[in-house]
């Protein structure tokens, strides 16, 4: 098993309330020629968490973080004309939670960020590291 050091997460960049499911984000990375999808968790509209990447494999969502991260992606983070905007439902606000601190538990000493802690996105259009640093401590 890769040793995992970061949980990042991402937002689909898609408007609020478009009910994309992982297949899509799937099929979106595959039409860029990668050979799956980036994430390891998507978090759909209804809080479903839908399995992306095996864990064992390293994800396609943050440059340089891959090989010790998880990749988690919740549908949504843009309003209806695509600018940055947090758009989680409570039901996806929820999901987050529970397996963000599956995870921490699983991976102990892992940390949680967004995106944007390492690239220059707006990605999750949210500050993930603020929220969930609760989450991290022993």
């Amino acid at each position: 098993m890769r040793t995992i050091k970061e949980i990042i997460v991402h937002c689909a960049d898609t408007p609020e309330g478009r009910d994309n499911k992982a297949a899509d984000i799937k099929r979106w990375h595959k039409a860029q020629g990668w050979k799956d999808i980036g994430y390891h968790y998507v978090i759909d509209l209804d809080g479903t968490i839908e399995p992306g990447r095996p864990l064992e494999t390293a994800g396609a969502h943050c440059t340089g973080h891959n090989a010790n991260s998880i990749g988690v992606c919740y549908i949504g983070g843009c309003d209806a004309k695509m600018q940055p905007k947090d758009t989680r439902t409570d039901e996806q606000k929820a999901s987050l939670i529970l397996l963000l601190k599956y995870l921490v538990a699983k991976y102990p000493g892992a940390k949680i960020y967004g995106h944007k802690d390492f690239a220059q996105k707006a990605c999750p259009s949210f500050d993930a590291k603020a929220e969930y640093a609760d989450l991290c401590k022993s």
